[in-house]
C-alpha cells in the first residue's frame, strides 16, 4: 500500500470552463458546473413543411431506427497538453455522422484538431476501423468535416422544417468511449441559446433537455424522422441540459469546410482559461493543426495566447473576443500576438503570417511535489492497518489501511434504507454494491478524529452505471465536508449542514483528470482551516473556501469514504486503500 504524494498543478492556472466539453479524452475528462434547467413544459409543436418532399437517394437514412447506420465513433490519437495536468499522449473519443455516401462526415473541432491519427468505427461495428483525414475545421463554430476512407456509406440529411421550442429530438452517439450506440430523448427548450463559451462562439445554438455524456461530442441531434437538427457539443448529465450547433448555422459552415476551406480558425484546439485570482488569462492551446497559421507562427501545445491583434484574450472567460478578431480578418492577414510558454518560463511576441516569435521576457516557477514522512508509524492489531497517533511532520501518516479487514469502520446510511447496499472485504479491497436507487452510504473510520487532514484513496468503478464516490472530513453531529466525484467526469464539493439537514453546494465542475466509465482513480481531499482542496490522480483540481457555506465546521470529526447513487442501480465500486495524513 502506498501513501500518494500530492502535487499541485504544473503551472498554477485553472480552467474557467463554465461547462465541460462533451467529448471523452482517454483517461480524463472536461466538463461543468450544473446550471438551472430551463423550463421544457411547452407542448410539442407540429411543424408543417410546405415544400414538396425531396427525392431520396440510395443510402439516405429516413427513419429513427436506421440512424445508427450513419453515426460514427471517432478516436483521436496524438499528443495534447492539458491546462490541468500537462502533456499526455493518448486517445480522445467523440462522435460524428456521415452526410455523404463518399464518407464525408461532421464532428466537432475539439474532437479532431491536433490529432496525429484518426480512427473511425461506423454504426457501432467494432470489428472494422477506418482511417479518416481532416478536410476543414472551424474553431469558433466548433465544427469539423472529415473524410472516411471508402465509399457507399449510409448517410443523414439535414432537417428542413421549422425549429421550435417543444420539438422532439434525440441525441445519437457513443458516450464514454463505449462502442455501444446510444440514443437519448428530449425536447428543444431554447431555439436560440447563448453560444459564447470557453471553447466556442456560436451564433445559433439549440438547448434541449436530453441526457448526454463525454463522448457524445460531434454526434447528431435528430428529429423523430431521422433528420439532423443540430450537432451536439455540450451536455450536463446531472441537469439533463445539453446544447447543439443549430442546423441554421451548421449547414453553411459545413459546406465551406467540406470544400477544404477552414472557417474562423488559426489551427488550434483551444479554450479560455484563467488563474484563480483572475490576474492571468488567455486562450490555452491544447494542440496545433500541422501546416496551419498557428503552426507556421511557432505556436505550440501548452502555450497561453494572451493577446491577438493587440487585444487581450479571454478576460471574460470565453472565446468571444478571440472569435470576433478572427471574423474581422482574413486568414492571410498579419496579426500581432503575445503568448506565455509555461514549459520554458518565457513570454514571446510575434505575428501570425509575419514576424517570428521571439522571447521578450522570462519568469521563474517551481512545481510543488510535496513529500512523505512516515516516521513513527506503527502497525495496529488489525491486518493491513498502520496507525501513528503522534504524527506531526507534513506528509506523515496518521492512519492507513489496505482493507484486509473492516473492524474499525462503521457505515451510516444517509438516504435510502439498510437493505439498499452491500459491503465486504474482498481480495484486500473494500467492495461496495448499491442495490437500490437513491441510496447514500458513508463509511467512517473510527480510529481518529481530525480537524485538518489530507485524505487519499484509490477506487475502481466495476460498472458503466453513473455513480458517486468520494471522501469526507469533520464528520460529526453538526455536519461534514465532502468531495463528491462522478465517473462521468464531474465533481462537487458540499457542506452537509446537520442543523438544516441539507447539502450546501460549495463548488462544482468537470475535469479531464477523471478516468471516466469503468476505470480506476485516485482521489485526494484536503481539509485545512477554512479551505478545502480536491485532487484527482495526483493533481490539484480546485481549492474552495468553507466561508462560502451557510455554516462553517471547524470542530474535529471522523473521516472516510462514501458511495451513492440516485436513479441508476445496481452499481459496484472497490476501494483499494485509504490513508489519512498530516497536511502540508
Amino acid at each position: 500500500m502506498m501513501n500518494p504524494t500530492y502535487k499541485k498543478l504544473f503551472w498554477g492556472v485553472s480552467v474557467l470552463l463554465a461547462v465541460s466539453l462533451a467529448c471523452s479524452f482517454g483517461s480524463s475528462t472536461t466538463p461543468e458546473p450544473p446550471v438551472s434547467l430551463p423550463g421544457t413544459e411547452a407542448p410539442p409543436v407540429d411543424v408543417q413543411v410546405t415544400q414538396p418532399p425531396a427525392v431520396e437517394m440510395p443510402g439516405t437514412i429516413s427513419s429513427l431506427q436506421d440512424v445508427q447506420k450513419a453515426v460514427i465513433q471517432i478516436e483521436s490519437q496524438g499528443t495534447f497538453v492539458d491546462p490541468e495536468f500537462g502533456e499526455y499522449t493518448g486517445a480522445g473519443s467523440g462522435s460524428g455522422f456521415i452526410i455523404d455516401p463518399s464518407g464525408i462526415a461532421v464532428t466537432n473541432n475539439h474532437v479532431v484538431t491536433g490529432a496525429g491519427l484518426l480512427k473511425v468505427w461506423i454504426g457501432g461495428d467494432s470489428s472494422k476501423a477506418y482511417n479518416a483525414t481532416v478536410v476543414g475545421v472551424s474553431e469558433c463554430s466548433d465544427l469539423a468535416v472529415i473524410d472516411i476512407e471508402g465509399d457507399g456509406f449510409p448517410y443523414l440529411e439535414w432537417y428542413t422544417g421549422e425549429i421550435s421550442v417543444g420539438t422532439d429530438i434525440y441525441i445519437a452517439g457513443f458516450p464514454l468511449g463505449d462502442p455501444e450506440y446510444t440514443l437519448t430523448k428530449g425536447v428543444v427548450s431554447k431555439a436560440r441559446a447563448n453560444g459564447v463559451t470557453a471553447w466556442s462562439s456560436i451564433d445559433a445554438v439549440l438547448e434541449y433537455d436530453a441526457t448526454s455524456n463525454p463522448g457524445n461530442s460531434g454526434g447528431p441531434v435528430i428529429t423523430t424522422d431521422g433528420k439532423v437538427i443540430a450537432v451536439h457539443y455540450w451536455g450536463n448529465s446531472q441537469t439533463r441540459q445539453a446544447r447543439g450547433i443549430s442546423r441554421d448555422i451548421a449547414t453553411s459552415v459545413v459546406e465551406q469546410l467540406r470544400s477544404g476551406t477552414n472557417v474562423d480558425t488559426i489551427g488550434i484546439n483551444g479554450q479560455a482559461v484563467s488563474n484563480q485570482d483572475g490576474s492571468v488569462y488567455g486562450i490555452w492551446v491544447s494542440s496545433v493543426q500541422p501546416g496551419s497559421p498557428a503552426d507556421r507562427a511557432g505556436i505550440q501545445g501548452g502555450d497561453l495566447l494572451m493577446n491577438l491583434g493587440d487585444l487581450p484574450m479571454a478576460a471574460d472567460g470565453t472565446m468571444g473576443k478571440y472569435c470576433d478578431v478572427l471574423r474581422s480578418h482574413s486568414p492571410s492577414e498579419t496579426l500581432n500576438l503575445k503568448l506565455v510558454r509555461w514549459a520554458t518560463g518565457e513570454v514571446l511576441e510575434g505575428q501570425l503570417n509575419g514576424r517570428e516569435l521571439t522571447v521578450v521576457s522570462t519568469f521563474g516557477g517551481s512545481t510543488d511535489t510535496g513529500g512523505e514522512d512516515t516516521t513513527g508509524t506503527t502497525t495496529s492489531s488489525i491486518p493491513g492497518v498502520s496507525v501513528n497517533a503522534n504524527a506531526s511532520s507534513p506528509g506523515a501518516i496518521y492512519y492507513s489501511t489496505d482493507f484486509d479487514a473492516l473492524d474499525d469502520w462503521l457505515n451510516y446510511v444517509m438516504r435510502g434504507n439498510e437493505n439498499g447496499f452491500a459491503q465486504k472485504s474482498r481480495n484486500g479491497k473494500f467492495q461496495v454494491e448499491i442495490l437500490k436507487g437513491k441510496t447514500y452510504v458513508y463509511f467512517a473510520n473510527q480510529t481518529f478524529k481530525y480537524t485538518d487532514v489530507q485524505l487519499d484513496t484509490k477506487v475502481e468503478n466495476l460498472g458503466q452505471n453513473t455513480n458517486y464516490t468520494g471522501l469526507f472530513c469533520r464528520f460529526n453531529d453538526d455536519g461534514w465536508y465532502e468531495a463528491n466525484i462522478l465517473n462521468t467526469g464531474e465533481y462537487a464539493i458540499y457542506l452537509y449542514n446537520g442543523v438544516t439537514n441539507r447539502y450546501d453546494l460549495l463548488a462544482t465542475g468537470g475535469s479531464r483528470l477523471i478516468n471516466m466509465g469503468k476505470k480506476t482513480n485516485e482521489y485526494t481531499f484536503i481539509c485545512k482551516g477554512d479551505e478545502l482542496t480536491l485532487g484527482i490522480n495526483g493533481y490539484e483540481v480546485i481549492t474552495v473556501s468553507t466561508v462560502k457555506g451557510s455554516r462553517m465546521l471547524r470542530d474535529e470529526g471522523l473521516a472516510g469514504v462514501f458511495v451513492a447513487s440516485e436513479n441508476v442501480f445496481p452499481l459496484m465500486v472497490e476501494f483499494d486503500w485509504f490513508s489519512a495524513s498530516v497536511v502540508y
